[in-house]
Protein backbone atom coordinates (compact mmCIF):
# COMPACT_ATOMS: atom_id res chain seq x y z
CA UNK A 1 0.00 0.00 0.00
CA UNK A 2 1.75 3.44 -0.87
CA UNK A 3 2.54 6.23 1.38
CA UNK A 4 -0.77 8.41 -0.28
CA UNK A 5 -3.31 5.50 0.40
CA UNK A 6 -2.25 5.21 3.39
CA UNK A 7 -2.59 9.09 4.52
CA UNK A 8 -6.05 9.14 2.64
CA UNK A 9 -7.17 6.13 5.19
CA UNK A 10 -6.49 8.32 8.12
CA UNK A 11 -9.46 10.91 6.49
CA UNK A 12 -12.51 10.67 8.83
CA UNK A 13 -15.55 11.77 6.46
CA UNK A 14 -18.85 12.39 8.66
CA UNK A 15 -21.94 12.28 6.60
CA UNK A 16 -24.75 13.78 7.91
CA UNK A 17 -27.92 11.15 7.41
CA UNK A 18 -28.42 7.79 7.20
CA UNK A 19 -30.99 7.72 4.17
CA UNK A 20 -30.50 5.52 0.96
CA UNK A 21 -28.40 8.56 -0.42
CA UNK A 22 -25.86 8.77 3.03
CA UNK A 23 -25.72 4.77 3.64
CA UNK A 24 -24.72 4.37 -0.45
CA UNK A 25 -22.29 7.50 -0.38
CA UNK A 26 -20.86 5.95 3.45
CA UNK A 27 -19.61 2.55 1.43
CA UNK A 28 -18.59 4.48 -1.86
CA UNK A 29 -16.46 6.52 0.63
CA UNK A 30 -14.99 3.55 2.39
CA UNK A 31 -14.37 1.59 -0.79
CA UNK A 32 -11.95 4.86 -1.56
CA UNK A 33 -9.99 4.45 1.65
CA UNK A 34 -11.77 6.93 3.71
CA UNK A 35 -12.98 5.91 7.57
CA UNK A 36 -16.28 7.33 7.65
CA UNK A 37 -19.29 7.51 10.18
CA UNK A 38 -22.85 8.38 9.95
CA UNK A 39 -24.81 10.36 12.04
CA UNK A 40 -28.81 10.71 11.97
CA UNK A 41 -31.07 11.75 14.43
CA UNK A 42 -33.27 8.91 14.18
CA UNK A 43 -31.21 5.48 12.60
CA UNK A 44 -30.85 3.92 9.32
CA UNK A 45 -33.59 4.50 6.77
CA UNK A 46 -36.05 6.27 9.14
CA UNK A 47 -37.48 8.82 6.54
CA UNK A 48 -38.45 8.23 3.11
CA UNK A 49 -35.83 6.07 2.26
CA UNK A 50 -38.43 3.82 4.29
CA UNK A 51 -41.19 4.45 3.10
CA UNK A 52 -40.32 5.68 -0.99
CA UNK A 53 -42.44 3.01 -3.50
CA UNK A 54 -39.41 1.02 -3.76
CA UNK A 55 -39.64 1.96 -8.20
CA UNK A 56 -36.11 2.87 -9.50
CA UNK A 57 -37.69 5.20 -11.76
CA UNK A 58 -35.15 6.10 -14.81
CA UNK A 59 -37.68 6.34 -16.81
CA UNK A 60 -39.34 9.22 -15.19
CA UNK A 61 -36.51 11.79 -17.65
CA UNK A 62 -38.76 15.05 -17.62
CA UNK A 63 -38.50 17.91 -14.43
CA UNK A 64 -42.06 18.11 -12.39
CA UNK A 65 -42.25 22.29 -13.69
CA UNK A 66 -44.42 21.55 -16.98
CA UNK A 67 -46.24 24.15 -17.98
CA UNK A 68 -49.13 21.66 -18.65
CA UNK A 69 -49.58 21.77 -15.08
CA UNK A 70 -50.55 25.26 -15.04
CA UNK A 71 -53.98 25.09 -15.68
CA UNK A 72 -54.71 22.24 -13.62
CA UNK A 73 -53.03 23.57 -10.61
CA UNK A 74 -55.76 25.33 -9.17
CA UNK A 75 -58.19 22.54 -9.04
CA UNK A 76 -55.76 20.11 -8.28
CA UNK A 77 -54.77 22.59 -4.94
CA UNK A 78 -58.35 22.51 -4.07
CA UNK A 79 -58.76 19.05 -3.92
CA UNK A 80 -57.92 18.18 -0.15
CA UNK A 81 -57.73 14.41 -1.57
CA UNK A 82 -55.79 15.03 -5.07
CA UNK A 83 -53.03 14.12 -6.05
CA UNK A 84 -51.41 17.52 -5.72
CA UNK A 85 -52.45 19.80 -2.47
CA UNK A 86 -51.02 22.69 -0.73
CA UNK A 87 -52.08 22.85 3.01
CA UNK A 88 -53.73 26.04 2.92
CA UNK A 89 -51.80 27.42 6.24
CA UNK A 90 -48.69 26.64 4.41
CA UNK A 91 -49.32 28.08 0.87
CA UNK A 92 -47.56 31.89 1.80
CA UNK A 93 -44.84 29.64 3.19
CA UNK A 94 -44.60 27.24 0.04
CA UNK A 95 -45.31 30.44 -2.62
CA UNK A 96 -41.53 31.34 -2.97
CA UNK A 97 -40.29 28.14 -3.80
CA UNK A 98 -43.52 27.65 -6.15
CA UNK A 99 -42.37 31.02 -8.22
CA UNK A 100 -38.97 29.33 -8.95
CA UNK A 101 -41.28 26.50 -9.74
CA UNK A 102 -42.79 27.94 -12.66
CA UNK A 103 -39.48 29.86 -14.14
CA UNK A 104 -38.67 26.56 -14.49
CA UNK A 105 -41.23 25.92 -16.45
CA UNK A 106 -39.76 27.99 -19.03
CA UNK A 107 -38.76 26.03 -22.57
CA UNK A 108 -34.89 26.38 -22.22
CA UNK A 109 -34.79 25.59 -18.76
CA UNK A 110 -36.84 22.49 -18.83
CA UNK A 111 -34.56 21.42 -21.45
CA UNK A 112 -31.67 22.17 -19.54
CA UNK A 113 -33.03 20.81 -15.99
CA UNK A 114 -34.40 17.63 -18.32
CA UNK A 115 -30.94 16.69 -20.24
CA UNK A 116 -29.01 16.86 -16.67
CA UNK A 117 -31.88 14.22 -15.62
CA UNK A 118 -31.31 11.78 -18.47
CA UNK A 119 -27.85 12.40 -17.67
CA UNK A 120 -28.14 10.98 -13.74
CA UNK A 121 -30.60 8.34 -15.05
CA UNK A 122 -28.91 6.99 -17.16
CA UNK A 123 -25.78 5.85 -15.36
CA UNK A 124 -28.62 4.97 -12.43
CA UNK A 125 -29.09 1.35 -12.58
CA UNK A 126 -25.69 0.14 -13.69
CA UNK A 127 -24.68 1.89 -10.36
CA UNK A 128 -27.22 0.40 -8.26
CA UNK A 129 -26.77 -3.11 -9.91
CA UNK A 130 -23.26 -2.98 -8.85
CA UNK A 131 -23.97 -1.51 -5.45
CA UNK A 132 -26.22 -4.08 -4.14
CA UNK A 133 -24.15 -6.70 -5.52
CA UNK A 134 -20.87 -5.21 -3.80
CA UNK A 135 -23.10 -5.74 -0.54
CA UNK A 136 -24.28 -8.89 -1.18
CA UNK A 137 -28.05 -8.23 -1.13
CA UNK A 138 -28.98 -8.20 -5.05
CA UNK A 139 -32.03 -10.30 -4.31
CA UNK A 140 -33.90 -7.58 -3.32
CA UNK A 141 -33.50 -5.88 -6.90
CA UNK A 142 -35.98 -6.81 -9.24
CA UNK A 143 -34.84 -5.50 -13.07
CA UNK A 144 -38.18 -6.65 -14.88
CA UNK A 145 -39.47 -3.02 -15.61
CA UNK A 146 -42.68 -1.43 -14.77
CA UNK A 147 -46.13 -0.02 -16.72
CA UNK A 148 -48.14 3.20 -16.95
CA UNK A 149 -51.52 2.26 -17.39
CA UNK A 150 -54.33 4.17 -18.62
CA UNK A 151 -58.03 3.41 -18.27
CA UNK A 152 -60.48 4.79 -21.86
CA UNK A 153 -57.48 7.08 -22.33
CA UNK A 154 -58.28 8.44 -26.24
CA UNK A 155 -55.65 6.26 -28.19
CA UNK A 156 -54.23 9.44 -29.51
CA UNK A 157 -53.36 11.00 -26.32
CA UNK A 158 -51.81 7.49 -24.99
CA UNK A 159 -49.96 7.44 -28.42
CA UNK A 160 -49.02 10.70 -27.63
CA UNK A 161 -47.54 9.77 -24.25
CA UNK A 162 -45.55 7.02 -25.84
CA UNK A 163 -43.98 9.26 -27.82
CA UNK A 164 -43.00 11.39 -25.35
CA UNK A 165 -41.33 9.26 -23.77
CA UNK A 166 -39.91 6.99 -26.74
CA UNK A 167 -38.63 10.51 -28.59
CA UNK A 168 -36.65 11.33 -25.15
CA UNK A 169 -35.02 8.40 -25.17
CA UNK A 170 -36.77 6.32 -22.75
CA UNK A 171 -37.09 1.85 -23.45
CA UNK A 172 -40.84 1.95 -23.62
CA UNK A 173 -42.91 -0.25 -25.66
CA UNK A 174 -46.87 0.73 -26.75
CA UNK A 175 -49.33 -1.92 -25.16
CA UNK A 176 -52.93 -2.67 -25.60
CA UNK A 177 -55.51 -3.68 -22.60
CA UNK A 178 -54.78 -7.33 -23.17
CA UNK A 179 -50.95 -6.99 -23.38
CA UNK A 180 -51.00 -5.13 -20.54
CA UNK A 181 -52.59 -8.35 -18.82
CA UNK A 182 -50.59 -10.55 -20.26
CA UNK A 183 -47.88 -9.26 -18.15
CA UNK A 184 -49.87 -8.71 -15.43
CA UNK A 185 -52.87 -10.87 -15.17
CA UNK A 186 -54.60 -9.29 -12.05
CA UNK A 187 -55.19 -6.17 -13.60
CA UNK A 188 -58.44 -4.99 -14.39
CA UNK A 189 -60.44 -5.24 -17.41
CA UNK A 190 -61.26 -1.75 -17.38
CA UNK A 191 -56.85 -1.12 -18.30
CA UNK A 192 -57.32 0.25 -22.42
CA UNK A 193 -53.33 0.65 -22.40
CA UNK A 194 -50.44 0.24 -21.29
CA UNK A 195 -47.06 1.88 -21.86
CA UNK A 196 -44.11 -0.84 -20.63
CA UNK A 197 -40.82 0.63 -19.53
CA UNK A 198 -38.36 -2.06 -19.94
CA UNK A 199 -34.70 -0.96 -18.66
CA UNK A 200 -36.53 -0.19 -14.80
CA UNK A 201 -36.93 -1.99 -11.63
CA UNK A 202 -38.17 -1.86 -8.21
CA UNK A 203 -36.92 -3.30 -4.52
CA UNK A 204 -39.77 -5.39 -2.58
CA UNK A 205 -38.13 -3.60 -0.11
CA UNK A 206 -36.64 -0.31 0.22
CA UNK A 207 -35.86 -0.61 4.36
CA UNK A 208 -34.69 -4.22 3.80
CA UNK A 209 -32.54 -2.27 0.98
CA UNK A 210 -30.92 0.28 3.69
CA UNK A 211 -30.66 -1.79 6.07
CA UNK A 212 -27.80 -3.95 3.86
CA UNK A 213 -26.46 -1.24 3.18
CA UNK A 214 -26.01 -0.51 6.77
CA UNK A 215 -24.97 -3.56 7.41
CA UNK A 216 -21.98 -3.96 4.67
CA UNK A 217 -20.95 -0.37 5.81
CA UNK A 218 -20.32 -1.77 9.44
CA UNK A 219 -18.62 -4.52 8.39
CA UNK A 220 -16.09 -2.43 6.62
CA UNK A 221 -15.77 -0.43 9.78
CA UNK A 222 -17.96 2.54 9.63
CA UNK A 223 -20.00 3.67 12.53
CA UNK A 224 -23.79 4.73 12.45
CA UNK A 225 -24.30 7.43 15.59
CA UNK A 226 -27.44 8.41 16.80
CA UNK A 227 -27.85 11.70 17.59
CA UNK A 228 -29.14 15.08 16.18
CA UNK A 229 -26.77 17.66 14.24
CA UNK A 230 -27.11 20.84 15.93
CA UNK A 231 -24.56 22.74 14.83
CA UNK A 232 -21.28 23.34 11.97
CA UNK A 233 -18.49 25.69 12.74
CA UNK A 234 -16.35 25.51 9.49
CA UNK A 235 -13.55 28.06 8.93
CA UNK A 236 -13.82 28.62 5.14
CA UNK A 237 -11.60 27.43 2.81
CA UNK A 238 -9.73 25.11 5.73
CA UNK A 239 -8.98 21.84 4.89
CA UNK A 240 -8.77 20.32 8.11
CA UNK A 241 -11.34 22.68 10.62
CA UNK A 242 -14.94 21.29 10.33
CA UNK A 243 -16.66 21.36 14.28
CA UNK A 244 -19.96 19.70 14.85
CA UNK A 245 -22.38 19.86 17.51
CA UNK A 246 -24.79 17.39 18.86
CA UNK A 247 -27.75 17.17 20.67
CA UNK A 248 -25.83 15.33 23.45
CA UNK A 249 -23.76 17.93 23.87
CA UNK A 250 -20.83 16.22 22.15
CA UNK A 251 -18.42 18.60 20.06
CA UNK A 252 -16.71 16.41 16.98
CA UNK A 253 -13.48 17.47 14.56
CA UNK A 254 -13.94 15.53 11.47
CA UNK A 255 -12.03 16.41 8.20
CA UNK A 256 -14.39 16.25 5.42
CA UNK A 257 -18.36 17.00 6.32
CA UNK A 258 -21.25 15.35 3.67
CA UNK A 259 -24.71 16.71 4.46
CA UNK A 260 -27.25 14.21 3.16
CA UNK A 261 -30.10 14.49 5.23
CA UNK A 262 -32.59 14.96 2.98
CA UNK A 263 -35.56 17.29 3.81
CA UNK A 264 -33.68 18.95 7.06
CA UNK A 265 -30.80 20.20 4.54
CA UNK A 266 -31.38 23.11 4.26
CA UNK A 267 -30.39 24.78 7.54
CA UNK A 268 -27.29 23.09 7.83
CA UNK A 269 -26.58 24.34 4.25
CA UNK A 270 -27.42 28.52 5.66
CA UNK A 271 -25.06 27.69 8.72
CA UNK A 272 -22.08 27.34 5.57
CA UNK A 273 -23.36 29.99 4.18
CA UNK A 274 -25.89 28.65 1.23
CA UNK A 275 -29.49 29.77 0.36
CA UNK A 276 -31.23 27.09 -0.94
CA UNK A 277 -34.30 26.62 -2.60
CA UNK A 278 -35.22 22.93 -0.63
CA UNK A 279 -38.88 22.87 0.12
CA UNK A 280 -40.90 19.38 1.76
CA UNK A 281 -43.24 17.24 -0.75
CA UNK A 282 -45.13 14.99 2.15
CA UNK A 283 -45.24 11.72 0.10
CA UNK A 284 -47.85 9.56 1.81
CA UNK A 285 -48.30 5.07 1.24
CA UNK A 286 -50.66 2.85 2.41
CA UNK A 287 -49.37 -0.72 2.69
CA UNK A 288 -51.75 -3.23 2.81
CA UNK A 289 -51.13 -6.81 4.16
CA UNK A 290 -52.38 -8.67 0.62
CA UNK A 291 -49.46 -10.01 -1.26
CA UNK A 292 -50.37 -9.27 -4.84
CA UNK A 293 -48.89 -11.37 -8.06
CA UNK A 294 -48.47 -8.03 -10.09
CA UNK A 295 -44.23 -8.55 -10.80
CA UNK A 296 -43.58 -4.98 -11.58
CA UNK A 297 -44.72 -1.40 -10.60
CA UNK A 298 -47.71 -0.52 -11.83
CA UNK A 299 -48.38 3.29 -12.26
CA UNK A 300 -51.93 4.66 -13.54
CA UNK A 301 -51.95 7.47 -15.83
CA UNK A 302 -55.29 8.77 -14.58
CA UNK A 303 -54.93 8.51 -10.73
CA UNK A 304 -51.93 9.46 -10.49
CA UNK A 305 -50.41 6.96 -7.67
CA UNK A 306 -48.26 3.38 -8.15
CA UNK A 307 -48.73 -0.29 -6.56
CA UNK A 308 -45.45 -1.85 -5.94
CA UNK A 309 -45.78 -5.44 -5.18
CA UNK A 310 -43.91 -5.64 -1.80
CA UNK A 311 -41.95 -8.66 0.53
CA UNK A 312 -44.95 -8.10 3.13
CA UNK A 313 -47.96 -6.87 1.00
CA UNK A 314 -48.83 -4.66 -2.02
CA UNK A 315 -47.68 -0.51 -1.28
CA UNK A 316 -49.85 2.22 -2.77
CA UNK A 317 -48.18 5.44 -2.79
CA UNK A 318 -48.01 8.72 -4.78
CA UNK A 319 -49.66 11.47 -3.35
CA UNK A 320 -48.21 14.95 -2.89
CA UNK A 321 -48.95 17.28 -0.54
CA UNK A 322 -46.74 20.97 0.49
CA UNK A 323 -47.26 21.33 4.28
CA UNK A 324 -43.84 21.28 5.76
CA UNK A 325 -42.01 19.24 8.09
CA UNK A 326 -44.07 19.55 11.35
CA UNK A 327 -47.62 18.53 10.36
CA UNK A 328 -49.22 15.68 11.07
CA UNK A 329 -49.92 12.61 8.86
CA UNK A 330 -53.66 13.38 7.14
CA UNK A 331 -55.01 9.47 7.49
CA UNK A 332 -57.29 10.51 4.54
CA UNK A 333 -54.86 11.13 2.10
CA UNK A 334 -53.13 7.65 2.75
CA UNK A 335 -57.33 6.06 2.67
CA UNK A 336 -57.36 7.31 -0.46
CA UNK A 337 -55.16 5.45 -2.36
CA UNK A 338 -57.53 2.49 -1.73
CA UNK A 339 -60.55 3.03 -3.71
CA UNK A 340 -57.61 3.74 -6.80
CA UNK A 341 -55.74 0.31 -5.82
CA UNK A 342 -59.02 -0.99 -5.66
CA UNK A 343 -59.66 -0.67 -9.26
CA UNK A 344 -56.94 -1.68 -10.11
CA UNK A 345 -56.43 -4.95 -8.40
CA UNK A 346 -60.42 -5.49 -7.78
CA UNK A 347 -60.27 -9.14 -7.06
CA UNK A 348 -56.85 -8.56 -4.51
CA UNK A 349 -58.58 -5.70 -2.60
CA UNK A 350 -62.75 -7.03 -2.99
CA UNK A 351 -62.77 -7.58 0.86
CA UNK A 352 -60.73 -5.32 2.10
CA UNK A 353 -60.69 -1.81 3.32
CA UNK A 354 -58.23 1.04 3.94
CA UNK A 355 -58.50 0.53 7.38
CA UNK A 356 -56.47 -2.75 6.93
CA UNK A 357 -53.18 -0.78 5.62
CA UNK A 358 -50.61 0.77 7.12
CA UNK A 359 -50.64 4.57 6.76
CA UNK A 360 -47.30 6.49 6.46
CA UNK A 361 -46.09 9.84 5.46
CA UNK A 362 -42.45 10.88 4.72
CA UNK A 363 -40.69 14.07 3.78
CA UNK A 364 -39.37 14.21 -0.02
CA UNK A 365 -36.45 17.21 -0.33
CA UNK A 366 -37.42 19.00 -3.74
CA UNK A 367 -35.68 21.60 -5.61
CA UNK A 368 -37.93 23.64 -8.23
CA UNK A 369 -35.73 22.61 -10.68
CA UNK A 370 -36.00 18.98 -9.83
CA UNK A 371 -32.11 18.14 -9.38
CA UNK A 372 -30.22 17.51 -6.22
CA UNK A 373 -27.84 19.25 -5.00
CA UNK A 374 -24.53 17.53 -5.20
CA UNK A 375 -20.74 17.92 -5.16
CA UNK A 376 -17.99 20.25 -2.89
CA UNK A 377 -19.67 23.28 -1.13
CA UNK A 378 -17.91 26.39 -3.02
CA UNK A 379 -17.15 28.08 0.22
CA UNK A 380 -15.88 25.34 2.41
CA UNK A 381 -13.73 22.78 0.17
CA UNK A 382 -13.81 20.33 3.39
CA UNK A 383 -17.65 20.28 2.98
CA UNK A 384 -19.71 18.07 0.30
CA UNK A 385 -23.49 18.11 -0.48
CA UNK A 386 -26.20 15.51 -1.72
CA UNK A 387 -29.22 16.02 -1.08
CA UNK A 388 -32.37 17.43 -3.41
CA UNK A 389 -32.94 14.47 -4.84
CA UNK A 390 -37.12 13.98 -4.28
CA UNK A 391 -38.96 11.25 -5.77
CA UNK A 392 -35.49 9.53 -6.94
CA UNK A 393 -33.52 8.94 -4.13
CA UNK A 394 -33.33 5.07 -4.49
CA UNK A 395 -33.15 5.77 -8.12
CA UNK A 396 -29.88 8.07 -8.24
CA UNK A 397 -28.76 6.93 -4.62
CA UNK A 398 -26.12 4.40 -6.23
CA UNK A 399 -24.87 6.95 -8.96
CA UNK A 400 -24.68 10.04 -6.84
CA UNK A 401 -22.56 8.12 -3.99
CA UNK A 402 -20.32 7.60 -6.51
CA UNK A 403 -19.69 10.89 -7.96
CA UNK A 404 -19.33 12.73 -4.35
CA UNK A 405 -16.74 9.86 -3.79
CA UNK A 406 -14.93 10.73 -7.23
CA UNK A 407 -14.87 14.77 -6.55
CA UNK A 408 -13.70 13.78 -3.08
CA UNK A 409 -10.84 11.90 -4.40
CA UNK A 410 -9.43 14.91 -6.82
CA UNK A 411 -10.83 12.51 -9.55
CA UNK A 412 -12.49 13.58 -13.03
CA UNK A 413 -16.48 12.64 -11.99
CA UNK A 414 -18.05 10.08 -14.40
CA UNK A 415 -20.61 12.95 -14.80
CA UNK A 416 -20.00 16.22 -14.78
CA UNK A 417 -21.48 18.20 -11.47
CA UNK A 418 -21.68 21.31 -13.22
CA UNK A 419 -25.31 21.41 -13.38
CA UNK A 420 -25.98 20.31 -9.69
CA UNK A 421 -23.59 22.63 -7.45
CA UNK A 422 -25.22 24.35 -4.76
CA UNK A 423 -23.65 27.53 -6.11
CA UNK A 424 -26.36 27.46 -8.85
CA UNK A 425 -28.92 29.12 -6.80
CA UNK A 426 -26.10 32.04 -5.85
Amino acid sequence: MSDNTNSLVTRTVTIVGAGIIGLATGIELQRAGHKVRILDKEGIAAGASKGNAGHFASEQVFPLADPGMLPKLPGMLLDPLGPFRIQPAYFFKALPWFMRFIVNMLPGKRAHNGQAIKRLNQASIAALVELTDFCDCSDLVTLNGSLLVFEGTPLDEVTKEYHHYADAGVHVRLLSGEEVRQLEPSLSSNISHGLYFTHVGHTQDPYRLCKAFADKFIALGGEIITDELVAIDCSPMNEVNVSIRLSSGEQHWVDKLVIASGAWSKPFAKQLGHNVPLETERGYHLMMPQKSSLSRPVASYNRKFIITPMLDGTRLAGTVEFGGLKAPLVEARADCLFPHGKALLPELFADATATDGERWMGFRPSMPDSLPVLGRSDKHKNVFFSFGHQHMGLTWSAITAKLVSQEMAGKQTEIDLSDYRIDRFN
